[in-house]
């Protein structure tokens, strides 16, 4: 299963209150504000600050460019 459009039209950064983006692996949520990637779990977004990962300039980059929306 994957995100709803929808719901990820509505779902936004817990720490910038910015829009996300799914991953191109579709197992997360980029935050480029913030620089973070938020897990998905049992088609579930985790939008906790502490469980998210910090992404590289080289992954930023490529989500900043829209590379990751599909």
């Amino acid at each position: 299963m994957m995100i709803d459009q929808q719901l990820l039209a509505i779902l936004v950064c817990p720490v910038t209150k910015a829009p996300l983006q799914l991953s191109k692996d579709k197992t997360e949520l980029i935050c480029t504000a913030s620089r973070l990637a938020y897990p998905i779990r049992d088609d579930i977004p985790v939008l906790l600050e502490e469980e998210a990962r910090n992404i590289g300039i080289e992954e930023y980059e490529s989500y900043k460019e829209g590379a990751g929306t599909e």
